[in-house]
C-alpha cells in the first residue's frame, strides 16, 4: 500500500491556490521553524463569502497538500461555513494522511480560522475567542 494516496500526490505535485493575495480582507499564518512546517493563507472576501483564497506554505508535501485542499474547500463558502471546516474534513478529502503527518491538515484547519479572526478583526466583527486556536501553544509544535 502506497504511503500517500493519489489525492494527495496530486495536491501536492499540482498545488491549487498558490500566491499571495496583495490586497487581502484577512491574513492567516501558523506553524513554525521548529514544527518545520509554516503556512500562510490570504482570504478575499465580499459579502461574507470568500471569493478568493490563496496560501504559501513552507513544509513537507501532506503540507502542502493540507493547505491546497483546505484552500479548495473553503473557495466560493460563506465565512460561517469556512470556519466549520475541520482538520478531519480536509484528512478525508485527501483520502486519509498518514498518522504522523496529520498535523498538516491541522495546520490548514488553523491557518484559515487565523485568516477569519483577522477579517473579523479588521472588520470590527464580534467572536468568540474559543472559536479560534491559539495556535502560539499548539501541543504538535512544541
Amino acid at each position: 500500500m502506497a504511503l500517500y494516496s493519489e489525492a494527495v500526490m496530486d495536491h501536492f505535485m499540482h498545488p491549487r491556490n498558490v500566491g499571495i493575495i496583495e490586497d487581502a480582507d484577512g491574513v492567516g499564518e501558523v506553524g513554525n521553524a521548529k514544527c518545520g512546517d509554516i503556512m500562510k493563507i490570504y482570504l478575499k472576501i465580499e459579502n461574507d463569502v470568500i471569493v478568493d483564497v490563496k496560501f504559501e506554505t513552507f513544509g513537507c508535501g501532506s503540507a502542502i497538500a493540507s493547505s491546497s485542499m483546505a484552500t479548495e474547500m473553503i473557495k466560493g463558502k460563506s465565512i460561517h461555513e469556512a470556519m466549520t471546516l475541520t482538520n478531519k474534513a480536509v484528512a478525508e478529502a485527501l483520502d486519509g494522511l498518514p498518522a504522523h503527518k496529520l498535523h498538516c491538515s491541522v495546520l490548514a484547519e488553523e491557518a484559515i480560522k487565523n485568516a477569519l479572526k483577522d477579517y473579523y478583526d479588521r472588520n470590527g466583527i464580534a467572536y468568540d475567542p474559543k472559536e479560534f486556536p491559539d495556535c502560539e501553544h499548539c501541543a504538535h509544535c512544541e
